[in-house]
């Protein structure tokens, strides 16, 4: 215990600081952890493990993350006594660690395996038991041991607890001390929700996204009766009880019989979500019936069907797994009587029966929600649903007369919303009504009248129609869409009075499986010799190559726009001679443009290819690959973006490539660079860092050869500093030489020129461990990736940063 606090006292005057010098008792049988939350020079959590009777101590400085993707820094430090598990309050200043301290969690640790052995190793896996830290972790050594202050990596293990850092920062969501909470609840069985102090006013309900089929692994779902209804969330806190629609619209006061139902109930407190409906005779729901009980006043016949409480007694469930969350729910239901309120049905059946069944009922479809899933305030694939009929909601732009004896109107004018916010019109329905339904729209659509045609340019509509203001939403099935985007056999269920005009867009069903995309060629581009062969391994051809091209020319355009480029071509294919070309006759090349020569006065002028026709002529030229520089023509001295190549030598295996790129992940978030991923098409990865186009050309390359030289010393295993191949066996060199003036890299959605032809493809950090290689996607399955795109760089161009606190956080200064 002495010589294991050594370094602890031999650095603390305990006759200033309040910190205890020494004692505490382990845990009989149960070893502590203690998070302390530490203003110091810099705000930093002390992350605190007990054993072999110290508490051994990383300093992490962003604290914990609930994202599996977030590799958070963690410096070892010396030993604790286990009485420091205890200590609240403020250090001296002057005096080492001077600052503030509270208990921000603690609780009780599991060691997966053995815990001395993983110490040692530099892998220590446990599981957590506190008040806000739950379930699997993972502290992993960054080099090896022995070193003064040793960086380590603070990670969260897949595990039910799992939550995205967009949705849930815990060091935000719970800042504040736990010292007066006594000790954490000893490990549960079964999954474990943080408290919430305050339940929030407002919620976001999870959507279930439109599909075509069901999907191929039914075990992994739960499947329910997609309801006729209204979608409606209940907030509960003791007497107070509130209902809201999806678009937060406070129905308490129309649902009288409703809201005494669930006082009646006495659930704890929390949000509800469920879909309210009226039964038909038979048993059925029944949107007219439902729409008639508000226009009556008869909400009394209202039925409350529960699936899913995201709030449930003083816990945030909306990290539980689905199946989770409704056995809590289930629970808290089982003792009401009546039945106003009930918890909706499984459908123990393949969906492919039960949505047979559902619509030979006269029922709307099914819904299908993964079992193991986690809530999200937004539409998601994790909830489907899959329709009997074609059914959705239009906007009413306008109305005819009726004809012979029919009162009222004659048929209601539909649109949808497109993406620019252009109302388009989408046919009429003229059945579905009755006298007082005809009566009673005519009323509304009066008061809404309006001499501005809402609608976008359309022959389609009729002469002598009445416009009104698109403020109504209509339900309406339908037999199919017409090629001209028109419904057909349309039949009005009723108005919808939950959803707002704006966002009624047209709901087209997704794959839930990945389906091949097709490319079409312009008329225009005439391709010689397409059969000829390009890859022996693939057996693609020519023209498959330009397909490919005029496939990925949307996303890939984003990525060499306004970028000088050179071109690699294969005019033999590939395994035959290739030509790597900066230069080049653009009046051979449709498309092409060149940059002013001034920009590189001693040689000819490079190349940009910003549009399709650019693209596919180089294409037909035979060009493989297309590399770009890190700056734009427009501030050439100015490079905007940093380029990490992970290059593997001979003998690396590719979970050693994976691992390499959380490190340098993990250390540019040390220095605050953003850093985005790519595969290579080939072997490797690339690491992208945006950056503000301020520093010249020398300086960014400087920066780049420091952080390399940093991970090949810190890591002198896994990383080289010296590209040749002898110096690169087992190891990874990180190629800084791309960010030289004139030096370019491959692009992102190029082909490379190497056998299979595989693609660089934009990819998240959350999906690195499950790729396969460099060469995850190629030519011929590119089309697996297009509806994704360059979603995982959505942010890229926001996230660039300034260069001048990384280069002083590294010990460089900028000439």
């Amino acid at each position: 215990m002495k010589d294991a606090l050594k370094t602890y006292k031999a650095k603390r005057d305990f006759t200033i600081t309040p910190e205890p010098a020494e004692g505490g008792q382990p845990g009989r049988g149960r070893l502590a952890f203690v998070i302390q939350k530490h203003w110091a020079r810099r705000l930093h959590y002390d992350f605190r493990l007990e054993l072999d009777g110290t508490m051994k101590s990383w300093a992490v400085p962003k604290g914990p993350s609930y994202d599996t993707h977030d590799k958070r820094m963690a410096v070892h430090v010396e030993d604790h006594p286990i009485s420091y598990n205890e200590f609240e309050g403020t250090i001296p200043e002057k005096q080492y660690g001077a600052g503030k301290v509270i208990i921000w969690d603690r609780g009780t640790w599991e060691p997966v395996d053995d815990p001395r052995k993983g110490y040692r190793a530099g892998k220590l896996v446990f599981q957590l038991h506190g008040h806000k830290m739950h379930g699997r972790w993972a502290l992993v050594r960054m080099r090896g041991k022995g070193e003064d202050k040793e960086p380590w990596l603070l990670i969260k293990e897949k595990d039910e607890y799992v939550r995205p850092a967009d949705e849930f920062s815990v060091v935000d969501e719970m800042p504040d001390s736990v010292k007066g909470l006594g000790d954490a609840a000893d490990a549960e069985v079964g999954p474990e929700a943080p408290p919430v102090q305050r339940l929030p006013a407002e919620f976001e309900p999870e959507l279930a996204t439109l599909v075509e089929s069901p999907p191929s692994t039914p075990e992994d779902w739960l499947f329910e009766v997609k309801y006729d209804g209204y979608r409606l969330l209940a907030r509960i806190v003791g007497d107070d009880i509130s209902l809201h629609t999806r678009n937060r619209n406070d129905w308490t006061h129309k649902l009288g019989p409703l809201r005494d139902a669930l006082a009646a109930a006495g659930l704890p407190d929390g949000w509800y979500d469920g879909e309210i409906v009226v039964h038909d005779a038979k048993g059925r729901p029944d949107f007219g019936l439902l729409q008639q009980a508000f226009d009556g006043e008869r909400t009394k016949d209202i039925v409350y069907f529960l699936f899913d409480a995201p709030y449930l007694a003083g816990e945030d469930l909306r990290g539980l797994p689905l199946m989770e969350r409704r056995a809590r729910l289930e629970a808290v239901l089982s003792g009401v009587k009546g039945d106003t309120l009930r918890l909706s049905v499984k459908l123990a059946a393949p969906p492919e029966a039960v949505l047979a069944a559902a619509c030979q009922m006269g029922l709307e479809g099914v819904i299908g929600k993964r079992r193991n899933s986690v809530y999200t305030g937004r539409r998601s694939r994790d909830w489907i649903k899959l329709k009997c009929a074609q059914r959705q909601e239009f906007v009413i732009g306008g109305y005819t007369d009726p004809q012979g004896s029919r009162t009222g109107i004659g048929s209601l004018l539909l649109g949808v919303y497109d993406k620019d916010g252009a109302l388009h019109y989408a046919g009429n329905v003229g059945t579905g009504f009755n006298d007082k339904t005809l009566r009673e729209l005519a009323e509304k659509l009066k008061r809404l009248g309006s001499s501005e045609n809402p609608f976008s340019a359309s022959k389609a509509i009729a002469r002598k129609a009445h416009w009104v203001k698109p403020k109504l939403v209509a339900e309406v099935s339908f037999g199919e869409w017409t090629r001209g985007g028109s419904v057909r056999h349309a039949v009005f269920q009723g108005l919808r009075k939950d959803k707002e005009a704006g966002e009624i867009r047209r709901e087209e069903a997704a794959a839930l499986e990945e389906e091949t995309v097709q490319s079409k060629l312009p008329a225009s581009l005439k391709v010689s010799n397409p059969d000829r062969l390009v890859d022996q391994a693939s057996g693609l051809k020519k023209i498959d190559v330009v397909r490919y091209y005029a496939l990925v020319a949307d996303p890939m355009l984003e990525h060499t726009r306004g970028r000088p480029v050179a071109m690699l071509r294969a005019p033999e294919g590939v395994g035959a001679e290739l030509f790597f070309q900066k230069h080049a006759d653009v009046s051979k090349l449709r498309g092409l443009k060149e940059f002013p020569r001034e920009l590189d006065p001693d040689h000819p002028p490079m190349l940009e290819v910003g549009t399709t026709e650019a693209l596919l002529s180089a294409a037909q030229f035979n060009v493989i690959e297309f590399h770009t520089q890190n700056a734009f023509g427009r501030t050439y001295e100015k490079p905007n973006r940093i380029l990490f190549d992970l290059d593997p030598g001979s003998g690396v295996e590719w979970t050693q490539i994976q691992e390499a790129a959380q490190l340098v992940h993990a250390f540019l978030g040390e220095l605050g660079l953003p850093c985005f991923l790519k595969t290579s098409g080939g072997k490797g990865l690339h690491v992208v860092v945006p950056i503000k186009p301020y520093y010249d050309w020398d300086t960014v390359k400087a920066f780049s050869k420091l952080v390399v030289e940093h991970m090949s010393a810190t890591l002198p295993d896994r990383f080289a500093f010296k590209s040749g191949p002898k110096n690169r066996v087992g190891k990874i060199f990180i190629d800084y030489l791309r960010n030289g003036r004139g030096a370019t890299t491959v692009a992102a959605w190029s082909a490379r020129a190497r056998a299979g032809l595989g693609i660089s493809v934009p990819v998240g950090w959350d999906e690195l461990a499950g790729l396969r290689g460099g060469d995850h996607w190629t030519v011929a399955t590119a089309h697996t990736r297009l509806d994704v795109g360059n979603a995982p760089w959505a942010d890229y161009a926001s996230a660039a940063v300034g260069l001048a606190p990384a280069l002083k956080a590294i010990g460089m200064k900028a000439g």
